[in-house]
């Protein structure tokens, strides 16, 4: 296949986002693309010859599946094939192998990946490059010279600051608390953890961390750790969810323990898996993230 040069506008369509080719800060962030009216709606989109592999970190799980629709949508808007293809569990050997079989079939025209590994995968990234494929992290990036661009989605320090304060707030700035991240390896996950820590040192002095725990992604395993947590801190008073799956587990576990109010539940989720745990006390806010839109908005009890 004859590879194309392709503008990073088709990808850049997938996500309402800040741009970043160097460092993960950026405070600087311009829409280049809206599902609101506009007058280019009037125009027809003609069909391309492009086409455009999203990879995640893993699949089945509701924030990623919006990622999908949102993609979907965003190709059909602009007559671009969408190929969406990601690991069951978020590992990147899974990743490397679903891009290198991309490379070999020389499917694509631009792989867009969110990556579980910054190191791990840029070698099947340079690869890809090589074959003239032009390379976009998103959500979680790999370092620099792996990728053409980043498309950072949020602002990591303003997010990460601001999930140690709603804790806060629900626990009267005292006592331990845990945090559930995703996979040790992800950036955006450690650069986020990284900001959660800083603000509570800098704020929180009578807060104690008393557990960073990975869970992959995986909602029975993030179930699982949660009970854990609440059976090895039985003085724990919070709990921050800083990947999707980690709010609903945390809250589930913190109802079924009968902890409901007493043990706070904050962090990031799609709405639907927290919508009944909001209503029953067993989570207290949770920041709802649109990977559609990209755009972050609270919904509090």
């Amino acid at each position: 296949m004859v590879k194309k040069l392709f503008s990073f506008q088709v990808l850049l369509l997938l996500f309402v986002s800040g741009c970043n080719v160097g460092a993960v800060n950026n405070n600087e962030y311009k829409v280049l693309y809206t599902n609101e009216p506009s007058q280019q709606d009037d125009e027809k989109q003609q069909p391309s010859n492009y086409t455009v592999a999203i990879i995640p970190k893993v699949i089945n799980i509701p924030y990623f599946n919006a990622v999908e629709e949102g993609a979907m949508e965003a190709g059909k808007d602009l007559g671009v094939k969408v190929i969406y293809k990601g690991p069951t569990i978020a590992d990147s050997e899974h990743q490397i192998k679903i891009i290198d079989e991309l490379i070999q079939n020389e499917e694509v025209d631009v792989i867009a990946v969110s990556a579980n590994d910054p190191e791990k995968l840029v070698p099947v990234l340079k690869k890809a490059q090589n074959h003239q494929i032009k390379v976009i992290t998103w959500d979680a990036d790999t370092l620099p010279e792996a990728r053409d661009f980043f498309i950072n989605m949020v602002n990591p320090e303003t997010l990460g600051r601001h999930l140690m304060d709603t804790l806060a707030w629900n626990v009267d700035e005292q006592g331990e608390f845990a945090i559930m991240t995703g996979a040790n390896s992800a950036a955006n996950l450690n650069e986020w953890l990284k900001w959660i820590k800083q603000h509570q040192k800098e704020y929180y002095p009578n807060m104690k961390l008393v557990e960073i725990a990975a869970t992959d992604d995986d909602p029975n395993k993030a179930y699982l750790i949660a009970k854990q947590l609440l059976n090895d801190y039985p003085n724990l008073k919070g709990i921050i969810g800083n990947s999707s799956v980690g709010p609903p587990a945390a809250a589930q576990a913190v109802k079924e323990a009968g902890k409901a109010g007493s043990i706070a539940v904050v962090g990031l989720s799609p709405p639907n898996p927290m919508n009944e745990y909001l209503k029953d006390g067993s989570a207290q806010i949770i920041t709802l993230w649109s990977p559609q839109k990209t755009r972050l908005f609270n919904c509090c009890t």
